[in-house]
C-alpha cells in the first residue's frame, strides 16, 4: 500500500490502442526508494465488449489500481489528481478510413469543379485489370459555390519576375502586369480586383461568393442532417478569404466540424488539398466522438487542458505529440505505428556509429516497417485505402501480415493474410471460435508457451491459450492440403510453411524501403518490436542477410513506450511561389524567421522554452517546369554561414531521381518551420557503447533455464529440449546461444540455431552467424 503516499501529478501514462491489443506503459517515483522510478506494463485486448467499453480507459484504471494500491471498480469515473500526463496513440481514424465508416459530410467547391475530386489525378494503378472498381469518394453530397479567383500571369512565363505585378508594403498595386493579359494583348488587366496573395502571387478576384445564396445551400444541408463540411475553393492556398467567409457562415448555422482546405493544408494543387480536406471532414468527427467517450471515463479536470491539470497528448502521424486542439483525423492516420518508430529510433540509434536501422513492428493485425538513419523519414503524400492524402507522415510501409493474420489454403497456395482475426473473435486459440491465424501456427510449433502467455481469454478473461483448438484446426487443413497433392507433408512442415509465407510477406516492405531506394539491406540493424516481433525477428534477419538484431526490453509495447519518449511538435507552413535567387533569399529568410518566432511562441505557451525547443526550417523546392517538389531541410551552410538550401535540394534531387536539371531555375512552393519541444534531456549511452564494454558470461543452459519445451526450427526440425529462459531471471552480460527461447510477461523471443544473444540494461542484443 506504499502507493498511497504518491504525490499528485506523479504518474505518467502512455497507451497505444492497436488493432488487436491495447498496450499501456506507466511510470512513477518509487515511494520506498527516493530517486528510483517504478514502471508498470499492462496489456489487454483492444475490444472486449463483454467486459469493458474502452480499452485505454480500462488499462489506465488497472494502472491506477496498481500504483495507488486501492481497488477501483469498473465503470467508476476515474480521478486524475495523481496523473501527470496521459499520452495516447489511436487507430480509430485509420480503421474508419480502411473500413469506410467515417462521418457523413458534404463538399463545398468552386462552381464548375463539382467532379474534380471524383476525376482525381488520372492515375491508373491497375491499368490491366478487366474489372476496375474505384473506391467511391468520401463525401456524400456536393454544393458548388459561385465564386472565382484566378492568378495574374502564367506559371511558365520565362519572364515571370519581369512581368509580375509589383505591390507596395501595404499590398496595393504599384505597377500593373507587363505581360500579355487575359485578352492576349497589351497590358490588359482584365476584370475584378487584384490583391496580393499569401504566397506573394497576384490574385484577381473575379467573383465574390453571394453569402445569402450560400447560407440557403448550407441551411438545406443542415436540414438534411449534415454536420460536417469540407470547403475547397480555387487558389485558396494563397487567397483564403472566400473559404473563411463560407466557413464562418457554416459555423453560425451550427455545423460542428468545418475543414477549410486553406487552414488545413495551405499548399498548391487543388486535388490533394481537396481530398485531404474531405478526409479530415470524414475522420475528425469520428475521432472527436471517440475522444469524448474516452474523456467521459475521467473527472472534468482531464479535458480542462490547462497546465494545472493532467495533460492529454496525442501521437501525430509525423512522430510528434499534439495537444487536443491541434489533433485531427488527418493528423492521426498513422498515430498508432508512429509511437513505435519513435521508440526504436531513440533507443537504438548510436550517434557515433550511425548504423541505419530498420524497424519491424509485428502486431496483431499488420506489420509496419520503417527506416531510421539519424532523422525520421517523412513523406508528404500518401495513399491509404485508395485515398491520396497530403499531410506529413512518417514513411511507414504496412503489410497485412501479423499475429492475427488468417491462414488459408487456396488454389494450391499457402496464404497468410490479408484478412485478420482481430481481437474479436481472434485466432482459433483465443477460445472465441476464431479462424486459424499466425499465432496458432507459432503455438503449434512451440514458439509460444501457453503457461507464460497472458491468461486473458475466454468468457472469464482468465483462461490460457487453447492449443488443442489450434491443433485440431490445422489437422483438418493438413488433410485438405495432402489430399490436393502427391507429396505428403507432416503437420509441422505444413504449419511451418505458413510461417515461411508470413515471413516472406514481412520482408517485402523492408526490401522496398532499402534495396528499392539504393540502400544495402544487409548493412542495416533490425530493431524488432510488436507483440509477435520476437517470434519472427531472427528468421527475417536471416532472410535479409542482416547480422544484428535489437529487441528492447519493452519491445512488445514499444509503441506505448515510444509515447513516453516522444517530443511535442508544432509546425506552421505558408505558400511561397518564389524563385530561389540571390535577390529573393533575404525575403525567404525573413519569412522563415517570422514563422520560427511564431512556432517558438506557441511552444512556449505549451510549456517549452529555451534549450528544450529546437526548430527545423524547411523550403518546399522544385525545378521550374516540373511538378515534383521536395521538402528540404538543409544540413550544410553556405560560404556566409547561412542555410544552404540550394546545395541540399540538388543533392536530394540527384539522390531521388539520378539527374539534375542544371539549366532550370529553382522555385520555392512553400516555407515551413517545425518546432520540437524536447520532453527529456538524454537517454544515456547507446546500446552499442554498452555492448562494447560489457563483461559477458555464458549462461548454463540447463541450470538457468526455467523449463524445456518442444520447438520446431527450420532445417533441423523439432528440438524437444529447447531451453526456455525467463527474461527477468537473466542478468546484464548473460550470453545465450540458439536454439532457445526467452520469455517475459508480454513477449516470446525465439533464438534460431546459430544466433547469439547478450542481455544489456534495456535490450537483447542478438547476432547471427
Amino acid at each position: 500500500m506504499a502507493g498511497k503516499s504518491l504525490p499528485d501529478k506523479s504518474i505518467r501514462i502512455c497507451a497505444d490502442r492497436g488493432g488487436t491489443f491495447c498496450d499501456v506503459h506507466a511510470s512513477y517515483p518509487d515511494p520506498d526508494r527516493p530517486g528510483e522510478t517504478k514502471e508498470i506494463v499492462v496489456k489487454l485486448l483492444s475490444q472486449d465488449p463483454g467486459n469493458y467499453q474502452d480499452a485505454p480507459t480500462e488499462g489506465i484504471r488497472r494502472v491506477l489500481e496498481i500504483a495507488t494500491g486501492q481497488q477501483i471498480p469498473r465503470g467508476r469515473v476515474l480521478e486524475t489528481d495523481k496523473i501527470d500526463y496521459i499520452r495516447l496513440s489511436t487507430t480509430v481514424a485509420t480503421n474508419a478510413l480502411l473500413e469506410r465508416k467515417g462521418h457523413k459530410h458534404a463538399l463545398l467547391i468552386t462552381k464548375g469543379f463539382k467532379d474534380l475530386l471524383l476525376i482525381g489525378n488520372q492515375s491508373r494503378p491497375k491499368i490491366f485489370d478487366l474489372n476496375i472498381r474505384r473506391p467511391p469518394p468520401l463525401y456524400s453530397n456536393v454544393v458548388e459555390i459561385d465564386e472565382r479567383v484566378t492568378l495574374v500571369g502564367y506559371t511558365s512565363d520565362p519572364k515571370a519576375e519581369e512581368h509580375a505585378i509589383q505591390f507596395d508594403e501595404d499590398g496595393k498595386v504599384m505597377r500593373g502586369y507587363r505581360g500579355a493579359g487575359w485578352d492576349r494583348e497589351g497590358l490588359a488587366e482584365g476584370p475584378g480586383d487584384i490583391v496580393k496573395g499569401i504566397s506573394g502571387e497576384a490574385v484577381r478576384v473575379m467573383k465574390k461568393p453571394e453569402l445569402e445564396a450560400v447560407r440557403k445551400d448550407l441551411q438545406r444541408l443542415y436540414d438534411d442532417g449534415y454536420r460536417s463540411l469540407a470547403i475547397v475553393l480555387c487558389h485558396s492556398y494563397t487567397f483564403p478569404d472566400h473559404e473563411l467567409q463560407v466557413g464562418k457562415l457554416a459555423r453560425e448555422i451550427g455545423f460542428t466540424h468545418v475543414s477549410e482546405s486553406s487552414q488545413l493544408l495551405p499548399m498548391i494543387k487543388m486535388v490533394p488539398r481537396g481530398v485531404s480536406s474531405t478526409a479530415d471532414a470524414y475522420l475528425t468527427p469520428i475521432l472527436r466522438q471517440y475522444l469524448d467517450g474516452f474523456f467521459s471515463g475521467f473527472d472534468e479536470k482531464l479535458k480542462d487542458g490547462t497546465l494545472r491539470c493532467p495533460r492529454v497528448e496525442f501521437m501525430g502521424s509525423d512522430g510528434g505529440l499534439l495537444d487536443l486542439n491541434n489533433f485531427s483525423g488527418l493528423k492521426s492516420i498513422l498515430s498508432g505505428p508512429a509511437g513505435g518508430v519513435v521508440g526504436y529510433a531513440l533507443t537504438s540509434w548510436d550517434e557515433e556509429k550511425k548504423h541505419p536501422i530498420i524497424g519491424l513492428d509485428v502486431g496483431g493485425t499488420s506489420t509496419d516497417v520503417s527506416r531510421f538513419d539519424g532523422r525520421y523519414e517523412v513523406v508528404y503524400e500518401t495513399t491509404t485505402a485508395g485515398v491520396t492524402i497530403q499531410s506529413p507522415q512518417l514513411d511507414i510501409n504496412t503489410v497485412a501480415a501479423g499475429g492475427g493474420s488468417c491462414l488459408t489454403f487456396r488454389n494450391g497456395l499457402f496464404l497468410a493474410g490479408p484478412h485478420s482475426a482481430g481481437a474479436e473473435p481472434g485466432p482459433a486459440c483465443y477460445r472465441k471460435g476464431g479462424p486459424l491465424a499466425v499465432t496458432d501456427a507459432n503455438l503449434v510449433l512451440g514458439r509460444l508457451v501457453p503457461d507464460y502467455f497472458p491468461k486473458i481469454f475466454g468468457k472469464s478473461e482468465k483462461e490460457p491459450l487453447d492449443i488443442e483448438a489450434s491443433k485440431s484446426a490445422f489437422e483438418t487443413l493438413a488433410k485438405e492440403i495432402n489430399e490436393s497433392q502427391d507429396k505428403q507433408m507432416d503437420l509441422d512442415e505444413i504449419v511451418y510453411g505458413f510461417i515461411k509465407v508470413a515471413n516472406e510477406t514481412m520482408c517485402r516492405p523492408i526490401r522496398a524501403l532499402t534495396e528499392a531506394r539504393g540502400y544495402a539491406t544487409s548493412r542495416h540493424i533490425l530493431a524488432s518490436f510488436g507483440g509477435a516481433g520476437g517470434q519472427h525477428a531472427c528468421e527475417i534477419a536471416h532472410l535479409l542477410g542482416i547480422k544484428t538484431i535489437l529487441i528492447h526490453r519493452y519491445s512488445s509495447i514499444l509503441s506505448a513506450y515510444g509515447l513516453a519518449l516522444a517530443d511535442r511538435a508544432f509546425e506552421l507552413q505558408e505558400p511561397s511561389s518564389t524563385f530561389y535567387t540571390p535577390q529573393n533569399r533575404p525575403q525567404l529568410k525573413a519569412r522563415l524567421d517570422r514563422l520560427d518566432a511564431e512556432v517558438r511562441a506557441e511552444l512556449k505557451r505549451q510549456g517549452f522554452e529555451g534549450d528544450h525547443v529546437h526548430t527545423e526550417r524547411m523550403l518546399n523546392m522544385r525545378f521550374e517546369g516540373t511538378d515534383t517538389a521536395l521538402m528540404i531541410l538543409p544540413t550544410e551552410k553556405d560560404g556566409d554561414g547561412k542555410e544552404d538550401f540550394e546545395a541540399a535540394f540538388k543533392r536530394t534531387y540527384k539522390s531521388e531521381f539520378g539527374f539534375l536539371l542544371e539549366t532550370k531555375t529553382i522555385i520555392v512552393d512553400d516555407v515551413k518551420v517545425r518546432g520540437i519541444g524536447k520532453t527529456f534531456d538524454t537517454l544515456g549511452e547507446s546500446v552499442f557503447a554498452e555492448v562494447a564494454k560489457l563483461q559477458r558470461k555464458q549462461v548454463d543452459r540447463k541450470a538457468k533455464a526455467d523449463m524445456t519445451y518442444s520447438v520446431y526450427f527450420n532445417e533441423i526440425g523439432r528440438v524437444n529440449d529447447t531451453p526456455v529462459f525467463k527474461l527477468d531471471d537473466l542478468e546484464v552480460g548473460d550470453e545465450l546461444e540458439g536454439p532457445a527461447m526467452i520469455i517475459d510477461d508480454t513477449q516470446t523471443i525465439v533464438l534460431i540455431p546459430g544466433a547469439k544473444a547478450v542481455l544489456t540494461r534495456k535490450h537483447l542484443f542478438i547476432t547471427l552467424e
